[in-house]
């Protein structure tokens, strides 16, 4: 599914994308297509079990500071931005 079409389901359905995929940033930066959140992961060498553990924990700490931002986390830092 072409990643614009991503974007506008979550926005409908106010929900935010979870995604490796770096092509997200530049349609949320220099596109400025609307969204409800995107949480970039720059952990390419984590197994399938450490991503879960490291999404759930961002989401328990960070939950109610992360909806409709643009998230990346690497480096063991998550960046917030509006």
């Amino acid at each position: 599914m072409p990643d614009q079409k991503i974007l506008k389901i979550a926005v409908h359905e106010n929900r935010m994308v979870l995604t490796m995929d770096k092509d997200f940033g530049d349609l949320v930066y220099n596109s400025g297509l609307p969204h409800a959140g995107v949480l970039l992961l720059r952990v390419e060498d984590y197994s399938a079990k450490e991503k879960l553990a490291l999404v759930e924990k961002i989401l328990r700490k960070y939950r109610d500071h992360i909806h409709g931002k643009f998230c990346v986390y690497k480096d063991n830092k998550l960046r917030i931005r509006p």
